[in-house]
């Protein structure tokens, strides 16, 4: 596939950044990728899926079944990176005011204060999230999109980075809801873990057999050099073609005659987003098709719904359909030619 050439080096302009280096990028995104490969052993796309999402400042849903490790990719990323981190168990019961925070009247004051919930951290995992209401998951909206929350007309602001981790089981488990298409825009990227190879497996038998491996990692990169990792992604180049390129994906999804529901202009502005990242992780300083193409699925899949649903729109027929058109559509829509921008 052509790439975009640009100015500057061979690796393309370097993202400014006060302190940081393409060396020292690199050095503290392997730093992230080595310490969660300790504990998710055999799952690499997952594991950059998950740093992606971490520097991107989006969202990551982790959809499977039970027991392929969902919510330890999630753990050990909150525990590779020094950041403040809570985990919410999702169930039928749990109240939006569990996750927001609720006002309490003070009697000695005698005035109300806020009491935080459990979303104010950096990194927070919500493990299962489909197993409480869509009451409750619609708690998770403002907080996902303007990294804040507004109880009792009072708003306020959560801490900066914002990650939701999310796992959840398919819709065919017993006890569970789907989530809302509005509640599914606002991850930016869906991933499964799949199950392990025997090899891996066999290592986990042996590896956990007399110890959790989770146990003993310890944060690899601060708070501080995480805001820099972010920053210097963000400033990775976008020629136009590229973002025109992005763009008629997007729009592809919207007239195919096989969806229901394309892709909204979040989710064009979140897979740029991710494309920058993607692209600064192999090392590059802008963004080539390839990088676009090999996020097309992990960002837009999850926000499509076609037109003959069966059994849900999560159900396993439907996915396999939604990647049969985001096949048709990637084939189908021009890659843009080699130019200097």
């Amino acid at each position: 596939m052509d790439q975009i050439a640009t100015t500057g080096t061979a690796a393309g302009p370097t993202p400014r950044s006060t302190s940081l280096t393409p060396e020292s990028f690199a050095q503290a995104t392997s730093a992230i990728v080595a310490s969660v490969s300790r504990v998710i052993d055999g799952k690499p796309d997952a594991v950059r899926s998950a740093l992606v999402a971490l520097l991107a400042q989006g969202h990551l849903l982790i959809e499977d079944v039970p027991g392929v490790g969902k919510t330890m990719l999630a753990r050990a990323l909150a525990a590779s990176v020094e950041a403040s981190v809570r985990r919410i168990q999702f169930t039928p019961d749990l109240l939006p005011s569990d996750v927001t925070g609720v006002s309490v009247f003070n009697p000695i004051e005698r005035e109300f204060e806020f009491k935080s919930g459990a979303i104010f951290a950096n990194i927070v995992i919500a493990d299962e999230i489909n197993r409480s209401s869509p009451k409750t998951q619609s708690a998770l909206l403002e907080a996902m999109e303007e990294g804040q929350v507004t109880v009792d007309g009072m708003t306020h602001p959560l801490p900066d980075p914002f990650l939701v981790v999310a796992t959840q089981n398919p819709l065919e488990m017993e006890g569970t809801y789907a989530l809302p298409e509005a509640q599914r825009d606002r991850f930016m990227m869906r991933i499964s873990m799949g199950y392990p190879d025997a090899r891996s497996e066999a290592l986990m038998l042996r590896q956990r057999d007399s110890d959790n491996p989770l146990a003993a990692l310890r944060p690899v990169v601060s708070s501080q050099q995480v805001a820099e990792l972010i920053a210097w992604a963000r400033a990775v180049h976008v020629a136009p073609a590229i973002e025109e390129y992005a763009v008629a994906l997007s729009h592809a999804t919207r007239t195919h005659p096989e969806l229901r529901l394309g892709a909204s202009p979040r989710a064009t502005l979140q897979l740029v987003r991710a494309a920058k990242v993607w692209a600064a992780l192999d090392g590059r300083g802008f963004v080539i098709p390839d990088d676009i193409l090999a996020l097309l699925s992990p960002v837009f899949a999850h926000r499509l719904i076609p037109n003959r649903v069966s059994g849900g729109a999560r159900s396993r027929s439907n996915a396999d359909s939604v990647a049969l058109v985001l096949q048709q559509i990637a084939g189908a829509v021009r890659v843009p030619l080699a130019s200097r921008q």
